[in-house]
């Protein structure tokens, strides 16, 4: 079962790129996406987690980044974190965050 399966039947609200017809964009444009309907970036693309210190230098605004590196941090325990972020945490404090999982 893919992650934001679990996330969905733990009643967390989780729409991905594929759904959104964003899969296949620009960086950049998917963090803007993302802040534009106001939701948290989830992202294991060590590519993307660049845009967000980017836009913290340049004065850019975007509604927050979540990465965990795809060898160092397993599935489940990003469904954890993600669902004590998602539970716990209002939008309006992420804006211009990023946070790296595991949560400590």
């Amino acid at each position: 079962m893919r992650h934001h399966h679990r996330l969905a039947l733990r009643g967390v609200d989780v729409l991905t790129a594929q759904e959104d017809g964003s899969r296949e964009v620009e960086d950049a444009v998917l963090l803007e996406q993302a802040t534009s309907l106001g939701r948290i970036l989830f992202t294991r693309d060590d590519d993307l987690i660049r845009e967000g210190p980017f836009r913290q230098q340049h004065g850019g605004n975007f509604t927050g980044i979540v990465y965990a590196h795809q060898m160092e941090v397993s599935i489940g325990q990003c469904v954890t974190d993600l669902e004590l972020i998602a539970k716990a945490s209002d939008s309006d404090e992420w804006i211009n965050r990023i946070e790296y999982l595991p949560l400590k």
